[in-house]
């Protein structure tokens, strides 16, 4: 019978820097088109406005949310004042250029300074802020901030499987679809399948650039268009 192997001969993976990571810090972020600040209750009579209270039964941003939506003002300040106050997840309001007024809010969550890993979710964006510039830069920015700023090592997006409109989210961002995990949660009652996917240190550079390169200016029109899309400044970034 051969000797057992030695744990110098086991495939055991790299060696990384196990340094923990520092805690995002609750502070303002400042970009091209858009803010983001702190998430507070004194944001709830913009996002309140932003949720298209008329109808907010039948707003689909809400449906993969674990929250939302809410029948009234009192119930969304209820939420916020909650919400606004955990360390994690972390949120902020996100307030765009051209409308001034907080339109929607989003996270770093799943904190894991040791493990140097971090999520960017808990999203939820007002309709005339959807598939905008403003959208994609209040991402990028806590994107940046998370990989750069503090040095994570993984940066994770996770959403139900059956959002097709997150996972595309996540591709167009530059994230890695990693697998589905299986009956992951209950949310409203409803089984969740989760779909995983990251982005690696290693991976970010050329990602970040690319993000910036979309975001630059020179990319958008007077009419506030993109001349290129994001699909194929990564696709000649990753080439």
């Amino acid at each position: 019978m051969p000797d057992p192997a030695s744990a110098e001969t086991l495939p055991l993976g790299p060696v990384v820097d196990p340094t923990p990571r520092p805690l995002p810090a609750r502070v303002p972020h400042r970009g091209r088109s858009v803010d983001l600040e702190p998430l507070h209750p004194r944001h709830v009579p913009e996002l309140w406005q932003a949720t298209a209270a008329g109808t907010p039964a039948g707003d689909p941003s809400w449906a993969y949310l674990g929250y939302g939506p809410f029948a009234s003002e009192a119930a969304l300040r209820g939420f916020v004042g909650g919400f606004a106050t955990a360390h994690d997840p972390m949120a902020w309001a996100v307030r765009p250029h051209r409308s001034g007024t907080a339109d929607g809010w989003l996270t770093l969550m799943d904190i894991q300074p040791g493990n140097a890993a971090i999520e960017i979710g808990n999203i939820w964006f007002g309709p005339r802020m959807q598939r905008s510039r403003a959208a994609t830069e209040a991402m990028a920015l806590l994107m940046r901030h998370a990989m750069d700023d503090l040095g994570y090592r993984r940066l994770l997006w996770k959403c139900n499987a059956l959002n097709a409109p997150s996972r595309r989210a996540a591709e167009r961002l530059g994230f890695t679809y990693e697998g589905t995990l299986r009956a992951h949660m209950v949310v409203k009652g409803r089984r969740r399948d989760t779909a995983m996917f990251s982005i690696l240190a290693e991976e970010w550079p050329a990602r970040g650039a690319a993000l910036a390169s979309w975001l630059d200016d020179a990319n958008f029109g007077p009419d506030g268009q993109a001349k290129r899309s994001l699909g194929e400044i990564f696709r000649e970034a990753l080439s």
